[in-house]
């Protein structure tokens, strides 16, 4: 049974399952540095206190070895004193942090200087040389060593301690864990800069492979780059292969769909002409499902066409691609005695087949026209991500539904109504909505300003990225 998990942690990990190589890799190399690094610090600053530890500890055994050296006995009175001074000022100086005492079978017997009026506290006495960490004057933190030392002619055990204050090694400590902060930064920043520098370089081929990828669904190319690293390389040649198949099959499926198409027009006007030979009342029925016959040819004839510019058609001027049909139903226009308007950006440019946008524009236009009463806008307009065709007309329009059913093949609307395709079979409209579909464009039917029919078509700058952001506009709505 799967583990319940917080909403906001599997949008997380969907994010960085997601996420592009370069910003993985560098967040993995990024943890690596946050772990390492004050782990490689912590060891570093443990091992010097305890380097400083051990040589402060030296300086403190030295320091006793001169006091020891330093302590005699008086041989009238029988007392102890010190014959030599240790060569440190601080132990002549008031409360200076560094202090040491001799006492004799629990009485003091000497101090240093700097001891004052205060005293060093004596731990219970253990065999040889010892350190200890104790609170000295003013509650400062010492380190103390002492030792218990046996005299020729001298009658008890004398206890000798010295202490030092932390101070000067907490200070030096300190300074070093400074530093190594500092260091350590440094040194992360040019790792993960080094790193970054690194990645970019490593993932270079397949940046160049990707904008190769581009270039091939944009229809600037036909095949990847090759010259790339051996492990991509070997598979820019098996995409270029996969790339030259599908070509080839789209094309052979063209063929077939036209010649398909071709070889039953014939049959078709062969059997309407032999319908005539009927009486009215057979003839009628015959014709009209060899009507359907040819509808259904002349369709699958349009989107066999369609399918094959989808994948590999290039970018193409929209003004220069339909001057011909514009020319063409202008005249139209002009014996008709309709004010025909164009207006053609002519930066506007899409990624369809010259033969589609031809299809598309002259369905639509002829459309327009039929139904005009006096006058037809088309408008041509960049917009953002693609390119924006709305033909507008003075006639009688469209009902939402008639609008509905005019985009559905077949079906035939009542006169002056209807806004159907060419031949008036309902067929036009039909043929541009799958178009629309084939290029990841859009075609709405709405109320013209002018007081008809508006048909607004969007298409895309790449149907193959219209089709990439639909599906992950669906998979965030299905989140």
């Amino acid at each position: 049974m799967k583990a319940w998990q917080p909403r906001w942690l599997v949008r997380l990990g969907e994010r960085l399952r997601l996420a592009p190589l370069g910003a993985r890799l560098l967040v993995a190399s990024l943890m690596l540095v946050i772990v390492l690094l004050p782990l490689a610090g912590i060891g570093l600053s443990y091992n010097f206190r305890q380097s400083a530890t051990a040589s402060f500890d030296s300086r403190l055994e030295s320091q006793l070895n001169a006091l020891l050296a330093g302590i005699q006995v008086d041989n009238v009175g029988q007392r102890l004193q010190l014959n030599r001074s240790l060569g440190d000022a601080r132990f002549d100086r008031v409360y200076s942090g560094w202090y040491w005492q001799v006492s004799d079978g629990g009485d003091l017997t000497m101090t240093s200087r700097s001891l004052w009026d205060q005293r060093l506290p004596v731990p219970g006495h253990h065999e040889g040389v010892n350190i200890y960490e104790v609170s000295g004057p003013r509650d400062d933190a010492l380190r103390m060593i002492e030792r218990d030392l046996r005299l020729p002619g001298y009658r008890d055990v004398i206890h000798v301690a010295l202490a030092g204050s932390t101070a000067e090694l907490d200070h030096e400590v300190g300074r070093f864990e400074r530093l190594l902060i500092l260091s350590l930064a440094t040194f992360g920043v040019l790792l993960l800069a080094g790193l970054a520098l690194q990645m970019r370089w490593g993932l270079a081929p397949l940046r160049r492979m990707s904008a190769n990828l581009r270039a091939v669904e944009e229809g600037e190319s036909e095949r990847l780059d090759t010259q790339l690293p051996v492990e991509l390389k070997e598979l820019a040649l098996a995409m270029n292969g996969v790339l030259e198949r599908d070509r080839r099959l789209i094309e052979r499926g063209r063929a077939a769909a036209g010649n398909l198409a071709h070889a039953l027009k014939t049959p078709v006007s062969v059997l309407k002409t032999l319908s005539e030979r009927f009486p009215e009342a057979q003839r009628q029925p015959i014709n009209t499902e060899l009507t359907r016959i040819d509808d259904a040819v002349r369709h699958h004839l349009a989107r066999a066409s369609a399918a094959g510019g989808v994948a590999f058609s290039g970018r193409v001027s929209i003004r220069d691609a339909i001057a011909p049909v514009v020319q063409g139903l202008a005249k139209l226009a002009e014996r008709r005695g309709i004010r025909f308007d164009v207006d053609i950006d002519p930066r506007a440019a899409a990624r369809i087949d010259p033969q589609d946008i031809q299809e598309l524009t002259g369905n639509l236009l002829e459309n327009a026209l039929r139904w005009a009463d006096g006058r037809v806008m088309f408008r041509v307009s960049r917009v953002p991500q693609g390119v924006r065709l709305r033909i507008e007309d003075d006639g009688p329009g469209m009902t939402r539904a008639q609008g509905e059913s005019a985009l559905a093949r077949g079906v035939r609307l009542d006169a002056r109504g209807s806004g159907s395709g060419s031949g008036g079979s309902g067929l036009g409209l039909a043929i541009v909505e799958d178009l629309m579909m084939l290029y990841g464009g859009t075609l709405r039917l709405e109320r013209a300003a002018l007081g008809g029919l508006a048909a607004d078509v969007w298409l895309p700058a790449s149907p193959v990225s219209a089709q990439a952001d639909n599906a992950g506009s669906e998979t965030s709505s299905s989140d």
